[in-house]
């Protein structure tokens, strides 16, 4: 039987996060689906996979206590997700902030003004002046990005905040930015926080990264691959040997063209990604800051 991944979140007020986490881990549970799952009271963020018969019953399930929830179909299955992860946080994206954030039955109060994919590109073309704002982790943009975006020194959504108030980049204030991310849902809170700190003109593209390339795979505003956090851990939009691929990501080791990361070898010292070709991953399973202080390396 085919397998579909489903990715989706939905901010809204929960009065009892427990519950639907139990619900949501019988759910899963019944249909056979694997995943990660978040759920807090202002909303839910989940990635699941599965049979494509057990997604349709889970996406007919869910859909009847979030109602308006949207769903994105990807490639993949149960096998992208070692197991089944629920659980209840005071963030379903942790910023760190829980109480800056406001959310209704609409969604969250405050937050940047959502722009298709194809008015991301009109909005381009009339304003010389956009600037993209990376919502995700830094690493991520090592392997696609948007063209001459702004990225952030940030290893983790907790690290925004300090990004944010520390200055340097108030000279976007002014100007208009469009914030993105892979789903959409990291800068749901992203231009939320923003625009609570001066930010005057603030976007956010509709559906993420992923909505964006669907429509306009290698010929648009996009540069490289996009980073999943699956097994798969990229995806691209389009085929590699298009010519209007960009490729954006580099061996640490010899600087060959790849866009896969690794886990470096030396663990629990060491925690990060890196990205490697194959042949430098087999003579060389260290990240490059750590590969110079190993001495078998």
């Amino acid at each position: 039987m085919p397998e579909k991944i489903l990715l989706y979140y939905q901010f809204r007020p929960i009065a009892d996060p427990e519950a639907v986490r139990l619900w949501q881990r019988d759910l899963c549970e019944g249909l056979g689906l694997t995943g990660r799952i978040i759920i807090s009271p202002d909303g839910i963020n989940g990635t699941v996979g599965g049979d494509m018969e057990a997604c349709k019953v889970y996406v007919k399930k869910t859909k009847e206590y979030f109602r308006g929830i949207e769903f994105k179909w990807s490639e993949g299955g149960a096998g992208d997700f070692p197991k089944l992860s629920v659980k209840v946080r005071d963030e379903i994206v942790t910023f760190g902030v829980p109480e800056e954030l406001k959310v209704n039955d609409k969604g969250v109060v405050g937050g940047g003004v959502h722009l298709k994919p194809e008015e991301v590109n009109e909005l381009v073309e009339k304003r010389d002046d956009v600037v993209f704002f990376d919502g995700r982790n830094a690493y991520e943009a090592e392997i696609g990005k948007f063209k001459n975006a702004v990225v952030p020194d940030v290893e983790t959504t907790h690290d925004f905040i300090r990004e944010l108030d520390s200055g340097k980049y108030d000279w976007m204030k002014d100007k208009p930015v469009v914030s993105y991310c892979t789903g959409g849902i990291r800068c749901e809170i992203l231009s939320s926080l923003m625009k609570s700190r001066g930010f005057e003109e603030v976007y956010q593209i509709d559906g993420g990264i992923v909505r964006y390339g669907e429509k306009f795979g290698n010929s648009g505003l996009w540069e490289g691959s996009l980073y999943v956090f699956d097994k798969r851990m990229h995806t691209e939009f389009g085929a590699p040997d298009d010519p209007d691929y960009v490729q954006l990501g580099h061996c640490e080791h010899c600087g060959a063209d790849t866009n896969q990361f690794y886990n470096c070898a030396n663990e629990p010292a060491c925690r990060g990604l890196y990205l490697s070709c194959e042949d430098c991953r087999e003579k060389n399973p260290y990240c490059a800051e750590c590969s110079a202080t190993m001495p078998s390396v």
